[in-house]
């Protein structure tokens, strides 16, 4: 990344529904950012939300916040695009493919527009399609395109497992890869508490029956936004500090290990389509995936993952 073109003090956030205002609230609140720029179709709504949060400021830490357009995010370190149709009641990620393409098509040219050098951080749904229709799009280094992937379903997986045997979440190492959706894995091969292996940890606290365990925790991770969405309609304090967790590790170049949403270069004979694979994020966006063992059964639904997306993204040509 060129960083004399790059501030690394100030993020753009293009859409301002549930999770895009959510967004904006939470890294408000993480002092992370001087600057941010507010960007929707609805330009009134936009203002409101800039104005809303900023009047919260005096409880936080000095930062300007408003409405623009695409000219002021020039010099933003990260560009976050939630910009995108919700999720209905019954609807899944992937029948949102065509209205959400048809918006990236006129918010990806606008960013090319203006020589953008930073990051693009993709949040709209479905996540994995539209971070791969961004990188076909924009023409940018694949490492500076990714979405946030299954960041959020991993937090949920590790709470979940925290709840299930009564530990720290934080305690617990465990990632769903593959599709933000229905095709989802749990990489349960992987999974430990603390470097101890997980069924040994599940015995020790009195849990004996693993697959009917491992099979229930994974389908309420799976569908945990569709049953948010039946109570409330929408999703949005979970992904925005999700969101929030990704935008540390690149500002502070922590080198962090996400299952961020990247382009696939034929790990486990996947090519062509982003998918969600642990990797290093830092400053310069993803830097590698990490090599990760998984078990054969995984590494087919893994696949199978890839190939039902290829099919989606293959009916819908930009």
């Amino acid at each position: 990344m060129e960083t004399n073109y790059i501030n690394f003090s100030k993020v753009g956030i293009i859409g301002c529904g549930f999770v895009g205002s959510s967004s904006a609230f939470s890294l408000m609140q993480s002092g992370m950012f001087t600057e941010m720029v507010l960007i929707d179709a609805d330009k009134a709504r936009a203002e409101g939300e800039a104005l809303d949060i900023s009047h919260g400021l005096p409880f936080a830490k000095p930062m300007k916040i408003y409405a623009g357009d695409y000219s002021d995010l020039k010099d933003a370190s990260l560009i976050i695009i939630t910009a995108g149709a919700n999720q209905k009641p019954g609807e899944t990620r992937l029948d949102l493919v065509k209205k959400n393409i048809a918006i990236f098509k006129s918010i990806i040219p606008e960013i090319k527009k203006i020589d953008y050098k930073g990051i693009l951080l993709i949040v709209a749904n479905p996540v994995d399609i539209l971070t791969t229709v961004a990188i076909k799009l924009s023409g940018f280094p694949a490492n500076r395109v990714f979405g946030s992937g299954t960041v959020l379903d991993t937090a949920r997986l590790k709470y979940n497992l925290g709840q299930h045997l009564d530990v720290d979440s934080r305690s617990v190492h465990a990632f769903i890869i593959g599709e933000h959706g229905d095709s989802e894995i749990a990489a349960w091969s992987c999974a430990n508490v603390s470097g101890i292996k997980l069924n040994k940890f599940c015995e020790m606290r009195g849990f004996f029956k693993h697959e009917e365990a491992m099979k229930r925790i994974a389908d309420e991770v799976k569908n945990s936004a569709y049953e948010i969405i039946k109570r409330k309609r929408a999703t949005y304090y979970g992904i925005a500090m999700a969101v929030r967790r990704i935008c540390e590790a690149i500002v502070r170049n922590e080198k962090s290990i996400l299952p961020i949403s990247s382009l696939m270069k034929g790990q486990y004979g996947i090519s062509g389509i982003a998918l969600s694979m642990p990797a290093i994020v830092g400053r310069n966006g993803v830097e590698t995936h990490v090599p990760f063992e998984i078990n054969e059964q995984e590494a087919a639904d893994l696949q199978k993952s890839a190939k039902t997306l290829q099919e989606v993204l293959a009916q819908n040509e930009l």
